[in-house]
């Protein structure tokens, strides 16, 4: 019945904690996008894609008191959410093992890049059905900044993720 909620504390226990809300949203698209077994939903955004779902799915862990999220102001209008695995959280986990496959190099490689970036990266694999020509120009119309300063650099590491994501999961059958 939680298992979407465990997806989500089982990422976050694998990272040791994700900092910013659009981070993760970024991530988990990401993810499932390689075919990991995330199932929320995603629209396109004003950022890029974004699921509702996944944001009640995060309220509700934090109000389960699975994980804990730390509030740190940067200044009046700008705030950042760390999300880290509480005790409970531990507990909730044995519950669901193996509900999420460890894949510690492609887990790292996504979470050590900022939230703008996986935006990008994010917004490129939005329109991953179309060639990557059409893709291209279509993220660059919806989010010119973002995609625009990280083009070439986000296209190069969907390559790389993807090159990740199947030795990892030759690996692990």
């Amino acid at each position: 019945m939680l298992e979407d909620h465990a997806k989500i504390a089982a990422l976050i226990n694998q990272t040791g904690g994700i900092s910013g809300r659009k981070k993760l949203q970024k991530a988990v698209y990401i993810f499932q996008r390689l075919g990991y077994p995330f199932e929320q939903i995603f629209h396109f955004h004003f950022n890029g894609p974004y699921s509702e779902e996944l944001s009640i799915q995060l309220e509700e862990l934090c109000d389960f008191g699975f994980l804990i999220e730390d509030r740190e102001d940067h200044n009046e209008e700008e705030e950042t959410c760390y999300y880290r695995i509480s005790e409970a959280g531990q507990g909730f986990l044995t519950h669901y093992k193996n509900v999420l496959p460890t894949a510690c190099r492609l887990t790292q490689q996504i979470m050590n890049q900022n939230a703008l970036f996986l935006e990008s990266v994010a917004i490129l694999l939005y329109f991953d059905h179309l060639p990557r020509i059409k893709a291209v120009e279509k993220a660059r119309t919806l989010n010119k900044e973002t995609v625009g300063d990280n083009l070439e650099h986000a296209l190069a590491f969907i390559d790389k993720i993807r090159l990740l994501q199947s030795i990892e999961l030759s690996i692990s059958q």
